[in-house]
Protein backbone atom coordinates (compact mmCIF):
# COMPACT_ATOMS: atom_id res chain seq x y z
CA UNK A 1 0.00 0.00 0.00
CA UNK A 2 2.83 2.39 0.77
CA UNK A 3 4.14 2.19 -2.80
CA UNK A 4 0.65 2.88 -4.15
CA UNK A 5 0.15 5.81 -1.78
CA UNK A 6 3.53 7.28 -2.73
CA UNK A 7 2.69 6.95 -6.43
CA UNK A 8 -0.70 8.59 -5.82
CA UNK A 9 1.04 11.51 -4.13
CA UNK A 10 3.32 11.92 -7.15
CA UNK A 11 0.27 11.96 -9.45
CA UNK A 12 -1.37 14.61 -7.27
CA UNK A 13 1.79 16.73 -7.41
CA UNK A 14 1.83 16.41 -11.20
CA UNK A 15 -1.86 17.34 -11.40
CA UNK A 16 -1.21 20.40 -9.22
CA UNK A 17 1.66 21.39 -11.51
CA UNK A 18 -0.62 21.12 -14.55
CA UNK A 19 -3.28 23.08 -12.67
CA UNK A 20 -0.80 25.89 -12.06
CA UNK A 21 0.21 25.89 -15.73
CA UNK A 22 -3.44 26.27 -16.71
CA UNK A 23 -3.84 29.18 -14.28
CA UNK A 24 -0.78 30.90 -15.78
CA UNK A 25 -2.20 30.33 -19.27
CA UNK A 26 -5.50 31.92 -18.24
CA UNK A 27 -3.69 34.86 -16.66
CA UNK A 28 -2.32 35.67 -20.11
CA UNK A 29 -5.21 34.88 -22.44
CA UNK A 30 -8.45 34.87 -20.41
CA UNK A 31 -7.92 36.29 -16.87
CA UNK A 32 -11.67 36.72 -16.26
CA UNK A 33 -12.26 32.94 -16.64
CA UNK A 34 -11.63 32.23 -12.93
CA UNK A 35 -14.43 34.65 -11.96
CA UNK A 36 -16.84 32.24 -13.63
CA UNK A 37 -15.05 28.97 -12.78
CA UNK A 38 -12.99 29.17 -9.55
CA UNK A 39 -11.96 25.53 -10.01
CA UNK A 40 -11.50 23.13 -12.91
CA UNK A 41 -14.67 21.09 -12.77
CA UNK A 42 -16.32 19.29 -15.71
CA UNK A 43 -17.87 22.38 -17.24
CA UNK A 44 -14.72 24.50 -16.87
CA UNK A 45 -12.67 21.84 -18.69
CA UNK A 46 -15.25 21.56 -21.49
CA UNK A 47 -15.22 25.35 -21.95
CA UNK A 48 -11.41 25.34 -22.15
CA UNK A 49 -11.55 22.45 -24.59
CA UNK A 50 -14.21 23.95 -26.90
CA UNK A 51 -13.76 27.71 -26.52
CA UNK A 52 -10.50 28.57 -24.73
CA UNK A 53 -10.21 32.19 -25.94
CA UNK A 54 -12.57 35.12 -25.31
CA UNK A 55 -12.86 35.62 -29.08
CA UNK A 56 -14.27 32.05 -29.38
CA UNK A 57 -17.12 33.08 -27.06
CA UNK A 58 -17.77 36.79 -27.54
CA UNK A 59 -19.51 36.53 -30.92
CA UNK A 60 -21.72 33.58 -29.91
CA UNK A 61 -25.20 33.47 -28.39
CA UNK A 62 -26.01 31.80 -25.10
CA UNK A 63 -28.03 29.11 -26.88
CA UNK A 64 -25.22 28.51 -29.38
CA UNK A 65 -22.67 28.06 -26.62
CA UNK A 66 -25.01 25.77 -24.65
CA UNK A 67 -25.43 23.56 -27.70
CA UNK A 68 -21.69 23.49 -28.36
CA UNK A 69 -20.86 22.44 -24.80
CA UNK A 70 -23.57 19.74 -24.88
CA UNK A 71 -21.67 18.05 -27.69
CA UNK A 72 -18.98 17.04 -25.24
CA UNK A 73 -19.34 13.57 -23.73
CA UNK A 74 -18.10 14.93 -20.41
CA UNK A 75 -20.97 17.45 -20.07
CA UNK A 76 -24.59 16.90 -20.98
CA UNK A 77 -26.22 19.71 -18.98
CA UNK A 78 -24.20 22.96 -19.02
CA UNK A 79 -25.36 25.58 -16.53
CA UNK A 80 -27.03 28.48 -18.33
CA UNK A 81 -26.16 31.15 -15.66
CA UNK A 82 -22.49 30.17 -15.99
CA UNK A 83 -22.64 30.42 -19.77
CA UNK A 84 -24.33 33.82 -19.53
CA UNK A 85 -21.67 35.16 -17.16
CA UNK A 86 -18.91 33.63 -19.29
CA UNK A 87 -20.25 35.41 -22.38
CA UNK A 88 -20.32 38.72 -20.52
CA UNK A 89 -16.73 38.27 -19.28
CA UNK A 90 -15.48 37.26 -22.73
CA UNK A 91 -16.91 40.39 -24.31
CA UNK A 92 -14.96 42.59 -21.88
CA UNK A 93 -11.81 40.50 -21.54
CA UNK A 94 -8.39 42.11 -21.29
CA UNK A 95 -6.54 38.94 -22.27
CA UNK A 96 -3.77 39.18 -24.87
CA UNK A 97 -4.52 38.10 -28.42
CA UNK A 98 -1.02 37.43 -29.78
CA UNK A 99 0.36 33.94 -30.31
CA UNK A 100 -2.99 32.18 -30.13
CA UNK A 101 -2.10 29.35 -32.53
CA UNK A 102 0.52 27.84 -30.22
CA UNK A 103 -1.44 28.85 -27.12
CA UNK A 104 -4.44 26.85 -28.39
CA UNK A 105 -2.25 23.74 -28.70
CA UNK A 106 -0.84 24.38 -25.23
CA UNK A 107 -4.19 24.63 -23.44
CA UNK A 108 -5.61 21.62 -25.31
CA UNK A 109 -2.61 19.55 -24.16
CA UNK A 110 -2.95 20.77 -20.58
CA UNK A 111 -6.68 19.99 -20.44
CA UNK A 112 -6.10 16.45 -21.76
CA UNK A 113 -3.33 15.83 -19.24
CA UNK A 114 -5.36 17.26 -16.36
CA UNK A 115 -8.29 14.96 -17.16
CA UNK A 116 -6.00 11.97 -17.51
CA UNK A 117 -4.38 12.64 -14.14
CA UNK A 118 -7.78 13.10 -12.47
CA UNK A 119 -8.89 9.71 -13.83
CA UNK A 120 -5.65 7.99 -12.78
CA UNK A 121 -5.83 9.45 -9.26
CA UNK A 122 -9.47 8.37 -8.90
CA UNK A 123 -8.72 4.82 -10.12
CA UNK A 124 -5.69 4.46 -7.84
CA UNK A 125 -7.65 5.84 -4.86
CA UNK A 126 -10.34 3.25 -5.51
CA UNK A 127 -7.73 0.47 -5.55
CA UNK A 128 -6.12 1.72 -2.34
CA UNK A 129 -9.51 1.97 -0.64
CA UNK A 130 -10.40 -1.60 -1.60
CA UNK A 131 -7.03 -2.80 -0.33
CA UNK A 132 -7.36 -0.90 2.96
CA UNK A 133 -10.82 -2.35 3.54
CA UNK A 134 -9.36 -5.86 3.52
CA UNK A 135 -7.18 -5.07 6.56
CA UNK A 136 -8.22 -5.83 10.13
CA UNK A 137 -7.36 -2.29 11.23
CA UNK A 138 -9.67 -0.49 8.81
CA UNK A 139 -12.87 -1.31 10.71
CA UNK A 140 -11.49 -0.15 14.06
CA UNK A 141 -9.90 3.03 12.74
CA UNK A 142 -13.30 4.09 11.40
CA UNK A 143 -14.60 4.30 14.97
CA UNK A 144 -12.43 7.35 15.70
CA UNK A 145 -14.39 10.59 15.02
CA UNK A 146 -12.46 12.94 12.77
CA UNK A 147 -10.59 10.24 10.82
CA UNK A 148 -11.91 10.15 7.27
CA UNK A 149 -11.46 7.35 4.76
CA UNK A 150 -8.62 9.10 2.92
CA UNK A 151 -6.75 9.63 6.20
CA UNK A 152 -7.17 5.98 7.22
CA UNK A 153 -5.79 4.84 3.87
CA UNK A 154 -2.75 7.11 4.24
CA UNK A 155 -2.15 5.94 7.81
CA UNK A 156 -2.28 2.27 6.83
CA UNK A 157 -0.05 2.98 3.83
CA UNK A 158 2.62 4.56 6.04
CA UNK A 159 2.34 2.32 9.10
CA UNK A 160 1.24 -1.01 7.67
CA UNK A 161 -0.20 -3.55 10.10
CA UNK A 162 -0.23 -2.30 13.69
CA UNK A 163 0.35 -5.87 14.85
CA UNK A 164 3.94 -5.79 13.61
CA UNK A 165 4.84 -3.33 16.39
CA UNK A 166 5.48 -4.43 19.96
CA UNK A 167 4.94 -1.02 21.55
CA UNK A 168 3.27 2.27 20.47
CA UNK A 169 6.57 4.04 21.17
CA UNK A 170 7.88 2.35 18.02
CA UNK A 171 5.24 4.26 16.06
CA UNK A 172 6.26 7.53 17.70
CA UNK A 173 9.86 6.83 16.68
CA UNK A 174 8.73 5.86 13.18
CA UNK A 175 7.03 9.25 12.84
CA UNK A 176 10.12 11.10 14.11
CA UNK A 177 8.23 12.49 17.11
CA UNK A 178 10.72 11.39 19.76
CA UNK A 179 12.24 14.29 21.67
CA UNK A 180 15.91 15.18 21.23
CA UNK A 181 17.83 17.75 23.24
CA UNK A 182 19.86 20.26 21.22
CA UNK A 183 22.86 20.96 23.45
CA UNK A 184 26.38 22.25 22.92
CA UNK A 185 29.12 22.00 25.55
CA UNK A 186 27.76 23.27 28.86
CA UNK A 187 24.75 24.82 27.15
CA UNK A 188 21.57 22.84 27.64
CA UNK A 189 19.24 23.43 24.74
CA UNK A 190 15.53 22.90 24.28
CA UNK A 191 14.07 19.51 23.50
CA UNK A 192 12.67 19.20 20.02
CA UNK A 193 11.33 16.36 17.92
CA UNK A 194 14.04 14.36 16.16
CA UNK A 195 12.38 14.38 12.69
CA UNK A 196 14.32 11.20 11.91
CA UNK A 197 11.30 9.10 11.04
CA UNK A 198 9.02 9.04 8.05
CA UNK A 199 8.39 12.58 6.90
CA UNK A 200 5.10 11.75 5.16
CA UNK A 201 3.71 10.07 8.28
CA UNK A 202 4.70 13.01 10.46
CA UNK A 203 3.15 15.50 8.04
CA UNK A 204 -0.02 13.40 7.89
CA UNK A 205 -0.34 13.37 11.69
CA UNK A 206 0.03 17.16 11.90
CA UNK A 207 -2.50 17.57 9.09
CA UNK A 208 -4.98 15.22 10.78
CA UNK A 209 -4.64 16.76 14.23
CA UNK A 210 -6.15 20.14 13.29
CA UNK A 211 -9.60 18.74 12.32
CA UNK A 212 -9.40 16.25 15.22
CA UNK A 213 -9.01 19.11 17.68
CA UNK A 214 -11.93 20.84 15.99
CA UNK A 215 -14.34 17.88 15.76
CA UNK A 216 -13.24 15.37 18.41
CA UNK A 217 -14.29 16.37 21.94
CA UNK A 218 -11.53 14.38 23.67
CA UNK A 219 -8.68 15.88 21.62
CA UNK A 220 -10.18 19.37 21.79
CA UNK A 221 -10.46 19.19 25.60
CA UNK A 222 -6.94 17.83 25.93
CA UNK A 223 -5.53 20.55 23.67
CA UNK A 224 -7.26 23.22 25.76
CA UNK A 225 -5.86 21.65 28.93
CA UNK A 226 -2.28 21.50 27.62
CA UNK A 227 -2.31 25.11 26.46
CA UNK A 228 -4.04 26.62 29.51
CA UNK A 229 -2.88 24.52 32.46
CA UNK A 230 -1.42 26.66 35.29
CA UNK A 231 1.85 24.71 35.51
CA UNK A 232 4.07 24.48 32.41
CA UNK A 233 1.45 25.34 29.76
CA UNK A 234 2.40 24.37 26.22
CA UNK A 235 2.38 26.52 23.13
CA UNK A 236 -0.19 25.45 20.56
CA UNK A 237 2.39 23.82 18.30
CA UNK A 238 3.93 21.95 21.23
CA UNK A 239 0.49 20.71 22.24
CA UNK A 240 -0.15 19.45 18.71
CA UNK A 241 3.14 17.50 18.77
CA UNK A 242 2.16 15.85 22.07
CA UNK A 243 -1.31 15.09 20.74
CA UNK A 244 0.16 13.45 17.63
CA UNK A 245 1.97 11.05 19.94
CA UNK A 246 -1.27 10.45 21.88
CA UNK A 247 -3.07 9.74 18.63
CA UNK A 248 -0.52 7.09 17.64
CA UNK A 249 -0.95 5.40 21.03
CA UNK A 250 -4.73 5.43 20.60
CA UNK A 251 -4.51 4.07 17.05
CA UNK A 252 -2.27 1.28 18.32
CA UNK A 253 -4.58 0.38 21.20
CA UNK A 254 -7.73 0.44 19.07
CA UNK A 255 -6.23 -1.76 16.35
CA UNK A 256 -4.26 -4.24 18.48
CA UNK A 257 -6.98 -4.71 21.12
CA UNK A 258 -9.66 -4.52 18.41
CA UNK A 259 -11.83 -2.21 20.49
CA UNK A 260 -13.88 0.69 19.21
CA UNK A 261 -12.67 4.15 20.20
CA UNK A 262 -14.32 5.26 23.45
CA UNK A 263 -14.18 9.03 23.87
CA UNK A 264 -15.33 9.06 27.51
CA UNK A 265 -12.88 6.35 28.50
CA UNK A 266 -10.06 8.25 26.82
CA UNK A 267 -10.95 11.36 28.82
CA UNK A 268 -11.01 9.42 32.09
CA UNK A 269 -7.69 7.68 31.40
CA UNK A 270 -5.96 10.91 30.40
CA UNK A 271 -7.08 13.02 33.31
CA UNK A 272 -6.61 10.30 35.91
CA UNK A 273 -2.99 9.90 34.75
CA UNK A 274 -2.57 13.70 34.71
CA UNK A 275 -3.81 13.98 38.30
CA UNK A 276 -1.50 11.15 39.33
CA UNK A 277 1.49 12.95 37.81
CA UNK A 278 0.50 16.19 39.57
CA UNK A 279 0.27 14.39 42.91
Amino acid sequence: MRAGSTFRESLIKERNAVHNQMIRWLDRYFPEFVQVFPSFGKMALVVLEKTPFPMDIASQTIEGLMERYRQSEALKCPQKPKVQKLLEMARHSIGITEGQQMARIEIATLVRRYRQLEQEIAALTEELTALAQTTVEYEWLQTIPGLGEATIIELLSEIGSFHQYQDPRQLIKLAGLTLKEHSSGQHKGQKRISKRGRRRLRALLFRVMIPLIRHNKAFRTLHEYYTTRPVNPLRKKQSIVVLCGKLLKILYAVCVKQQAFDEERMMQDIFSSTQAQAA
